[in-house]
């Protein structure tokens, strides 16, 4: 009897949209790939909901706030064959992580929200179109406070780029630490990594399913 076809689970995180998968996708050829548009309804709970059918036997992938929702994943009742969570945020491990992004919304709105996050490559076009899915999800993303996986799920890797600044690597450390998670580091690569580098991201998602139990 054939093997099943992986599944892939892509989560965005705030002032994107499934669209900012594009590229990863279309390099993750033979598996089953999905990249949902979240509804940001400023929920957490809501949010994980959302997402439960599809994460459930999946390899979730997540970048930024996409990540942090990995993190939540792993710890509810959904079961995951794994995760790979690009610079999720910390909550209280590295309080001050958010603080700039959340500065720079006060003082520009979405636009320089989110450049301030994913740096010059983040076009506002990129956003989602309703105005407030923004500012839901900086609250939801503020007030998170990792938790450690359920036993049973598979195993969960914290991702940082290489060009990435001090305090994503500090986060990946606390996680690591803390919890017990795995580390990587994706050469080159900053937090905008689906978007300026999808072939490293594709390459890492191949790469940890080669390494995860047959399901």
């Amino acid at each position: 009897m054939p093997a099943a076809v992986p599944r892939v689970l892509l989560v965005h995180g705030a002032a994107t949209t499934a669209r900012s998968w594009a590229a990863v996708a279309a390099l993750l050829t033979g598996l089953d790939v999905a990249a949902p548009d979240r509804p940001c309804t400023g929920d957490l709970d809501q949010e994980v909901a959302a997402l439960a059918g599809a994460a459930e036997g999946a390899l979730v992938v997540g970048v930024s706030g996409g990540a942090t929702l990995g993190l939540a994943l792993a710890a509810s009742g959904v079961r995951l064959r794994g995760a790979l969570l690009h610079e999720p945020a910390a909550g209280s491990l590295v309080p001050g992580l958010l603080g700039p992004v959340a500065a720079a919304h006060a003082r520009g709105g979405v636009a320089a929200f989110g450049s301030a996050l994913y740096g010059a490559a983040w076009e506002p076009s990129m956003a989602p179109a309703d105005p407030g899915a923004v500012a839901r999800d900086l609250a939801v993303f503020r007030a998170f406070e990792p938790a450690a996986p359920r036993p049973g799920q598979g195993p969960v890797v914290v991702s940082t780029g290489g060009a990435s600044p001090p305090v994503r690597h500090e986060v990946a450390t606390a996680l690591a630490e803390r919890f017990g998670l795995a580390r990587r580091v994706l050469p080159g690569c900053r937090h905008f990594v689906q978007h300026e580098h999808p072939a490293v991201l594709a390459g890492a998602v191949r790469a940890l399913l080669v390494e995860l139990p047959v399901a």
